[in-house]
């Protein structure tokens, strides 16, 4: 293979490359077999038609596109690591030549990883915001929402307020008519939940079990059924039931409800600062993190980030977040629904900040590469296990998904934050 390499702008360039006859002639029989088997030509059976006819009566050329599909991906990827490219995007391919009996000649526009400048990454001066201290305030609001995580719902005689529960039958219209959707029996609504549209909620506030109240309200007008957005609409809502949260006292009981581990108060306060605390240090060491390595990114200077990476960084992102959905059993389209959103929203999102996430993972990996961080094997099998137990997977599970050079690429990364994150000083 012969191979060359022609810079056409900062970051890009055209790959030039040859596939010998040595690699074509293999694949135009690899071709040829798939196909001769659907192939009926008068004087032979369905499939064996031979190789000389086939070329006198179809071509040679014939069989040359889907030679090439088969050759191309290493072909190409075989010229980029002898040109020691670093290429960042997919590339553009043309065909300069296929001459018969002649080395195929192939063209890629290519896009390469731009240069990373860095500055100063150690011995960095941040500030943080985080504090590690716990107050007891702190310590009492974690008390006081379990407390409320085992309140009871119970039946009151008197005018709902907010934070009360109603039990409703409701019928939405528009102009008097009804819509979909617009209607509801026996649905628990707790008021000053913001789980129905502005002002709803508000109008029940005063109401008692047997009332009817005609609630008027105004649809956003970004609301995600696009022929309501913006249209006043009357609901007739009748109160079936008024409830309201009976909380239990706070005293020994309740710590040993909330926690059997704890006889206590005195003892589930101690154990909820010390959780505090603990939460508290992690936030201050990832404050401290963020802090330095936005710093490091600010000091080093990338030679025209090309728009490639950003955009492919944003697909990235988004695949990575609506396949964790999919995990969870939630689809794309389940998920636009329940949000009001869609793709091009969550596009916008993932967009916002792409270009700073590529900078930065441009400039921890040419920190890695400055202190030349590697991982051994003992270093990859420990991530693997580590993986394996973070997910609740198989080591071989983990073995299958990520190639070992991903996980080193991920451990020197980690390295590389680690020394930038280890020698800050903070103000």
């Amino acid at each position: 293979m012969s191979t060359s390499f022609e810079n056409t702008a900062t970051n890009r360039g055209v790959v030039t490359f040859t596939i010998s006859q040595d690699q074509i002639q293999p694949a135009l029989d690899n071709s040829f077999n798939k196909i001769k088997k659907d192939l009926t030509v008068p004087g032979f059976r369905k499939g064996h038609i031979t190789r000389a006819v086939f070329n006198q009566k179809f071509g040679e050329e014939a069989l040359y596109e889907d030679a090439l599909n088969a050759l191309l991906p290493a072909a190409y990827e075989a010229a980029v690591a002898e040109l020691s490219l670093d290429v960042v995007a997919q590339p553009k391919f043309d065909i300069s030549s296929m001459e018969k009996g002649q080395e195929w000649v192939i063209t890629a526009e290519v896009v390469t990883k731009p240069e990373v400048k860095l500055g100063d990454y150690k011995d960095l001066e941040v500030s943080v915001e985080v504090s590690k201290e716990v107050t007891d305030e702190e310590v009492d609001a974690k008390i006081e929402r379990e407390r409320n995580n085992l309140a009871e719902l119970a039946i009151k005689d008197g005018a709902a307020e907010k934070g009360d529960t109603v039990v409703i039958d409701f019928v939405g219209s528009v102009d008097g008519v009804e819509f979909d959707g617009g209607k509801g029996d026996d649905f628990s609504l707790e008021l000053g939940s913001g789980q129905f549209i502005p002002g709803f909620e508000d109008q029940l506030v005063g109401s008692k079990a047997g009332d009817t109240v005609d609630v008027n309200v105004t649809f956003p007008e970004d609301y995600q059924a696009a022929d309501l957005a913006g249209k006043d609409a009357k609901f007739v809502t009748t109160v079936h039931e008024v409830k309201a949260k009976e909380i239990p006292a706070l005293d020994d009981e309740l710590a040993k409800d909330i926690d059997e581990e704890v006889d206590t108060l005195d003892e589930l306060k101690a154990k909820y600062r010390k959780e505090l605390e603990a939460a508290k240090e992690i936030a201050f060491d990832d404050a401290v993190e963020n802090a330095a390595i936005e710093l490091a990114v600010a000091n080093a200077e990338i030679i025209d980030l090309p728009e490639e990476m950003v955009h492919d960084e944003v697909h990235r992102a988004m695949n990575e977040f609506l396949g964790n959905l999919q995990r969870q059993g939630i689809s794309p389209d389940l998920y636009f629904q329940m949000t009001g959103t869609s793709q091009e929203d969550l596009h916008k999102q993932y967009e916002a900040d792409a270009d700073k996430r590529v900078k930065t993972n441009l400039v921890i990996e040419a920190i890695a590469k400055a202190e030349g961080f590697e991982a051994s094997d003992e270093e990859v099998e420990k991530e693997i296990n580590d993986l394996a137990t973070e997910y609740s997977m198989e080591a071989e599970q983990v073995r299958n998904l990520l190639s070992p050079e991903m996980l080193k690429h991920d451990i020197a990364m980690k390295k590389a934050i680690e020394a930038v994150t280890s020698s800050a000083k903070v103000k």
